[in-house]
């Protein structure tokens, strides 16, 4: 008898089990998300772009010491001094007169771009503005009543919850893949240094192609917009960063306005703040952005910072770590006056600092010298001298003009030369008198520096 109870008592629990299983299976289903409406309904939004262009092949061999000067040339003159480039992308129409968004990077060094929407019309769409440190381009296509998507507020995207993208990865058109929100305000540091975008991460899916794509909440309204993966494959890993939205429709007004972004420029190098260096300035926790460098000239040096100050506080915001810095300033409109919280030598402070303008991208140097070439050399550049106070001498490239010898020599801007054939060059004045008595049809070696790296390269002018 005890034996046939305990294999009753067995059954009743494994049935009772059992439809514990069915009956809760429908509810977890419907807690999960429904895309379909979602993709229905803004699809027609999202657009494939095309973009056809030419750039300069950098018609010159690699440093090598071991190639004699007669064959260099013999491999110059034969190598493509421009090659045709084709990229795509995808992007999303923000208003029903034409405009529409993408990520700079689908539309750089295009001379046509192309728009093509879900109902297979396509439209030839000019670039109303562009903006490298963020990572954004406004386009604008001659058409009217198309649909359209809104932007919600980013700053209430939350760690965990559901988003989705639309795009066209490796050009298979309306592709959508979702997954959550992994991380918000990432710091992702450009080639430059730029760290303007505090991007969200995700794991949803997002391959070449995918770049300028809307990432979407549940609501069909657009948080981000894709921008960079990260791989090391080429295909995607799970990790995945977005442009947030608010800081996109900021973008988009300016370039609507004036075709161009300004950003706020503090003036200071900063570094993340340890346990060890917290405890050494009299902070209980590591928190904000120390400032190690600035330039004497520029907002935060005028309005009273220092070298050693530790920011807390940026207009009423906390400072969490050092990343948090830039997007702020960078957000601050150039001539506002904004409060900052300041530890210095144990003392939190309050200092109000005057927002200065960020000098243009191809400037590399915020305080380059007011002397500079007003138009092209001979060697096809256009130059500017470097800050006072800077260690090496020489002159900062602002421009390279296409098919120049300078082109050909693989020079670009941001580039400083410090040397033409065998003399030194210490100003602009140095240099304009060097170009000036450069010999034609010879090679001219140039000494410069890129990213602070010394080498050598050669140039002729024709």
């Amino acid at each position: 008898m005890p034996q046939i109870g305990f294999r009753h008592s067995l059954m009743v629990y494994l049935t009772s089990l059992l439809c514990l299983l069915v009956l809760t299976a429908p509810a977890q289903a419907r807690s999960l998300p429904d895309f379909t409406e979602l993709v229905e309904d803004q699809s027609p939004a999202v657009v494939k772009i095309t973009t056809q262009g030419r750039v300069e092949a950098g018609g010159r061999t690699p440093y090598r010491e071991d190639i004699p000067e007669m064959f260099r040339e013999f491999f110059e003159r034969r190598m493509p001094q421009e090659r045709d480039v084709r990229s795509m992308g995808s992007g999303f129409v923000i208003s029903e007169d034409g405009y529409i968004l993408t990520n700079y990077h689908v539309v750089e060094d295009a001379e046509n771009i192309y728009v093509r929407l879900i109902d297979r019309r396509e439209f030839t769409a000019d670039v109303i503005g562009s903006d490298p440190r963020s990572d954004l381009a406004l386009l604008k296509v001659d058409a009217q009543d198309l649909p359209y998507l809104r932007f919600a507020d980013s700053d209430e995207v939350k760690v965990g919850q559901w988003v989705l993208a639309i795009g066209s990865p490796f050009g298979l058109d309306y592709s959508v893949s979702s997954g959550i929100v992994s991380a918000i305000g990432r710091s992702i540091p450009s080639p430059t240094n730029d760290t303007y975008v505090p991007f969200i991460q995700t794991d949803v899916a997002i391959n070449p192609g995918n770049s300028g794509g809307p990432l979407f909440n549940l609501d069909g309204e657009v948080v981000g917009i894709n921008s960079q993966i990260y791989t090391r494959s080429g295909g995607s890993i799970g990790l995945s960063f977005a442009i947030p939205a608010s800081l996109a429709k900021d973008v988009v007004a300016q370039l609507k306005e004036g075709g161009r972004v300004e950003r706020g420029w503090l003036g200071v190098m900063i570094q993340e703040v340890s346990r060890d260096l917290a405890s050494s300035f009299g902070l209980r926790r590591p928190v904000g952005a120390l400032i190690t460098n600035m330039d004497p000239e520029g907002p935060a040096a005028q309005s009273g910072l220092e070298v050693g100050d530790i920011i807390l506080e940026y207009n009423g915001r906390e400072v969490g770590e050092s990343a948090d810095l830039p997007p702020m300033v960078g957000r601050t409109k150039p001539g506002s006056e904004v409060p900052m919280v300041v530890m210095r030598r144990g003392e939190k402070r309050t200092v109000d600092v005057e927002i200065g303008l960020l000098p243009d991208r191809d400037g590399q140097v915020a305080s380059a010298s007011p002397d500079s070439s007003s138009s092209g050399d001979p060697l096809g550049l256009q130059v500017e001298g470097l800050p006072s106070d800077a260690e090496e001498r020489g002159v900062l490239v602002k421009q390279v003009a296409r098919s120049s010898a300078a082109a050909r020599a693989g020079l670009r801007p941001g580039d400083v030369i410090t040397q033409l054939g065998y003399e030194h060059v210490d100003s602009v004045s140095d240099y304009r008198k060097l170009v000036r008595d450069l010999p034609k049809d010879e090679p001219i070696a140039v000494r410069f520096l890129r990213q602070g790296q010394p080498a050598f390269t050669t140039l002729k002018i024709e």
